[in-house]
Formats: structure tokens, C-alpha cells, sequence
């Protein structure tokens, strides 16, 4: 994003001229913009951790040019562990006591809808959240909410349009995070599969985000018959998952969720030769990949 794209992005979201935006509301200064942000840093999506230290380096990039208008970006990044009362707390860390003027990016399903109605209620933006549940996009309820990252409920689409044209006599098993994130995936391969769906989906196996490995499910579902393995989870058990079913000899079609396609994250801590075939889908590059 560039400056002038960023200025913007921060006047649209309050529903001002750029120039009221930067002027009147809580952590703006004639030398500074205060943006908070929440990511795990800890616990089992940990992996996700690098996108609130990216985001930091790409500010400090602004600053080091010149800020915004002559104003620097104090950006204040919280660890909230993928836990939703964590996140909780250090949003309301954030607005109430760093008095930010919006929390920018914050990630996972679970976390942004545990603050979404503390920040419609503060008035606060909650721009460009680092998840693809459709229900961020909701103006009419929750106006200072908003998505930026493709659907996970499209890209169940695609795997099933792909499924239904390439794979004849598909037995699909699942398996996903036991929460919105993973219910929201699965309703969108349910949905492009249609009336197939009943039928090609043979089993669905959860996991909790506290849960030490997926290793049994991994192995429920190659016993169940499948043919198709769509893998909706995040970058810990997305490896466990792979590593566990080239251990096991299980070598179905294996589509991998794109929020855990990280060649640095995920493929390589599986094992490489066990990631290969897989299908994914990608709407930016992959900065681990040198290709």
C-alpha cells in the first residue's frame, strides 16, 4: 500500500475527508498516527506471527521516507496468542489506553469475532482484518468492520468446481479447525458441490486449536475410503496433517487451504517430497518461495 493509498484507506474507514481524518480523532497528533494491531505471536498459529512483524517493517519503511503528511506511524502490536479473550483484552488495551486510531489487520477468525462488536461499539475501525469469513463483509450491522482478504466460502467454491470436473468417483474427507474458519471453508465446498455434496463427502474430522496433533484424524480419514483430502487448518496441524498421511501411505487428491500454503511455513516443515501434489489457491506470492 502506498502513502497516499494508506491516507485514504484511513479517511474512508472513519467516513471523512482526508484532511478531518487526520485531524480531530483519538491517536492522531501534528506528528503522529497511532495504529494498533493484534497477532500470535505465541501458541499454535504462531506461524501467522511474521505478518504483524512485516507490517511493522513496511511502516517503519514510511516513516524512514518521511511518514504520512510529516506524521510518523506508531504502531503498536499486541501478542494475542489466537485466543479470543486475549484478543479481547489487548484490543481493549489498544482503545482505551494507547487510544489508537484504528487496529489495523488483525488476524484470525476467532479473535476478530470476539472484538467485532466492542469495535462497532467504540466506533473504532477494524480495517483490513487478516481472515476470509465472509462475515466481515457486513456494512449494514457492523460498519467500522472491514474484510480484505478473498473469501474462504469462494475458495471452497473452486476446489469443488475442480473437484466435480477432474475427479470422477470423488469420496471427500475433511478435515477442519472446530470453528468459524473451518465451518466457513467447509460451507463453501458444500455449496459448490451442490447435491453431490451428501453424497462425495464421506467423513469431516475437527480438531481444536489446543489439541497437541491431528495425527488420529489424518489417520480416521485414510480408513474411511477418501480419495480427496481437503485440508482446512492453520499452519501447525496443515504440516502434521501432510507429514502424518505420507507416513502413512495415504495419497489421495490433497487440497490444502491457501491461509497454510506457506512454502516456508508449512511445505518444509512437512517435508517437501511429502508436500508434493499438492492444489492449492494464492492471490498474492509467496515470499518463502524463491521462485
Amino acid at each position: 500500500m502506498k502513502r497516499l493509498a494508506l491516507i485514504l484507506a484511513l479517511a474512508t474507514a472513519l467516513g471523512l475527508p482526508t484532511s478531518q481524518a487526520l485531524a480531530a480523532d483519538p491517536g492522531v497528533t501534528a506528528t503522529e498516527i497511532k495504529i494498533g494491531n493484534t497477532n500470535p505471536y505465541s501458541g499454535a498459529a504462531s506461524a501467522y506471527g511474521t505478518i504483524g512483524k512485516v507490517i511493522g517493517a513496511y511502516f517503519k519503511k514510511i516513516n524512514d521516507e518521511g511518514g504520512i503528511n510529516g506524521r510518523k506511524i506508531n504502531y503498536i502490536t499486541y501478542d494475542d496468542a489466537y485466543s479470543p479473550p486475549k484478543a479481547v483484552e489487548m484490543v481493549r488495551k489498544l482503545v482505551e489506553q494507547d487510544q489508537v486510531l484504528l487496529v489495523f489487520n488483525p488476524l484470525g477468525t476467532p479473535s476478530n469475532t470476539a472484538i467485532q462488536k466492542y469495535m462497532n461499539e467504540q466506533k473504532v475501525p477494524q480495517l483490513f482484518v487478516a481472515t476470509g469469513a465472509t462475515k466481515w463483509g457486513n456494512p449494514k450491522d457492523y460498519p467500522w468492520t472491514m474484510g480484505w482478504q478473498p473469501t474462504y466460502q469462494a475458495e471452497g467454491h473452486i476446489y469443488a468446481q475442480y473437484i466435480l470436473k477432474n475427479i470422477p468417483n470423488a469420496k471427500v474427507g475433511i478435515l477442519l479447525q472446530n470453528d468459524d474458519y473451518g465451518k466457513d471453508y467447509v460451507k463453501g465446498l458444500k455449496d459448490g458441490l451442490g447435491d453431490a455434496a451428501k453424497k462425495l463427502i464421506i467423513m469431516e474430522q475437527t480438531y481444536e486449536v489446543t489439541d497437541p496433533t491431528v495425527d488420529s484424524q489424518i489417520v480416521n480419514l485414510k480408513n474411511s475410503g477418501a480419495n480427496v483430502f481437503f485440508n482446512v487448518t492453520t499452519p501447525k496441524f496443515a504440516a502434521q496433517a501432510i507429514k502424518k498421511a505420507f507416513e502413512i501411505g495415504w495419497k489421495p487428491s490433497h487440497f490444502l487451504n491457501n491461509v497454510s500454503a506457506s512454502v516456508g511455513s508449512v511445505l518444509k516443515p512437512a517435508g517437501l517430497d511429502a508436500s508434493k501434489d499438492l492444489i492449492t489457491t494464492a492471490y498474492l506470492k509467496d515470499p518463502t518461495d524463491p521462485q
